[in-house]
């Protein structure tokens, strides 16, 4: 069974014509068709008879996304690694001074940072990075509704009643995540990142687990992960390749930035991946990845290939060189081995350094894995 679709017509004559004549009002674009049904489904909600709380919470997750996306459309050509860690540490924690080092060096490569815009980790983030390459996603809580006083102020701070609709916008929005030690909510949002990795719900992206030097906190996470998750089975060997795990903020940058030095985004086109590139791939690298990466392609190899149709119509960086393969959809985990994989080919071949001014890209919809002419 599928998702439900939203449906474009309320099924009666006068208020379907009512819905046109309101979109006519407010002038006419090209998403007319989904505010249609933003507005049909609202309505559905009504005929339904859902509880006002139901109702109460649908309204208020439509409010705080269109905050969410008015304040991200900030500068958009940036890249974003978002921070997670505990907001329970003071400035004389060891977490802290990491926090803070590593959000500057990764401000220094020209990224901007996301943090929940608490205390702790969060207020380290915002510090090391400065105020300027800083977004803050609040949450208000029943004992901390206020963000923090160094961004309290900010056009760049999101706040959110729900934690699921900003969960939402930590994921959409960033590039890269790094995690610092914390509490259930740090875990909560690894393990939850880590799932929308491993199942294709999200793009690739760079995850790094970082923590100070004798500290055996992301080793223990890791001790469970591989002993318990891993080799009974629960998830695939290549799982565990979805993160890094470091003691040193510099390495962490890095490896950062090393996942966008050849890779640049996916899309489905049709039953095939497209894998941008920001920069050439020889067709002796081509070669090594059919090799290697044999087990992941459903038929025929990975190949060169042009913008497709499909990007040319929607403008989705066309200039770029591409791959193009039939992926299983099931393998994440060697797909982000694969897109590490095509970084270290091309470093080989050229030795430059990461690109700078990503663009971000979301995952892939099911409709995107529809054939089209």
């Amino acid at each position: 069974m599928s998702a439900p679709t939203p449906r474009s017509l309320y099924g009666d004559r006068a208020i379907d014509q009512l819905v046109t004549e309101l979109l006519a009002e407010v002038g006419e674009d090209a998403n007319d068709d989904i505010v249609r049904r933003l507005i049909t489904t609202s309505l559905d909600m009504d005929a339904a008879g859902l509880s006002r709380l139901e109702l109460k919470i649908a309204s208020q997750a439509l409010a705080e996304m269109l905050n969410g996306s008015v304040v991200f459309s900030q500068h958009p050509e940036r890249a974003k690694c978002t921070v997670f860690g505990s907001a329970r540490i003071g400035k004389d924690s060891p977490i802290y001074r990491l926090t803070t080092e590593f959000c500057r060096l990764i401000a220094a490569r020209d990224w901007m940072i996301i943090s929940g815009a608490g205390p702790g980790v969060m207020t380290a983030a915002i510090e090391g990075a400065g105020v300027e390459n800083s977004y803050g996603v609040n949450i208000v809580l029943p004992f901390e509704a206020k963000a923090a006083d160094i961004i309290v102020e900010d056009p760049k701070l999101a706040t959110f009643k729900y934690f699921f609709t900003r969960k939402l916008y930590f994921m959409k929005e960033s590039d890269a995540f790094v995690l610092m030690p914390g509490g259930f909510g740090t875990l909560d949002e690894a393990f939850e990142l880590l799932t929308l990795m491993q199942t294709g719900k999200s793009y690739p992206a760079p995850i790094v687990l970082l923590d100070e030097q004798g500290s055996t906190y992301w080793e223990s996470w890791e001790r469970f992960v591989e002993g318990e998750l891993r080799d009974s089975g629960s998830i695939g060997p290549a799982d565990t390749d979805l993160y890094f795990h470091t003691h040193d903020p510099e390495e962490a940058a890095e490896f950062v930035c090393h996942f966008y030095s050849a890779y640049h985004s996916i899309r489905y086109v049709g039953k095939k991946l497209i894998v941008r590139l920001n920069r050439a791939i020889s067709d002796e690298s081509i070669s090594v990845l059919n090799d290697e990466y044999a087990d992941i392609v459903v038929t025929d190899r990975i190949e060169r290939c042009d913008a497709t149709t499909a990007e040319r119509r929607d403008g989705d960086h066309v200039d770029l060189p591409r791959l193009r393969l039939r992926f299983n959809n099931r393998a994440f985990g060697r797909l982000h081995q694969m897109v590490r994989r095509i970084n270290d080919l091309v470093d080989t071949e050229t030795g430059s350094s990461a690109r700078r001014g990503l663009v971000h890209d979301v995952g892939p919809d099911p409709e995107d894995l529809v054939e089209r002419p």
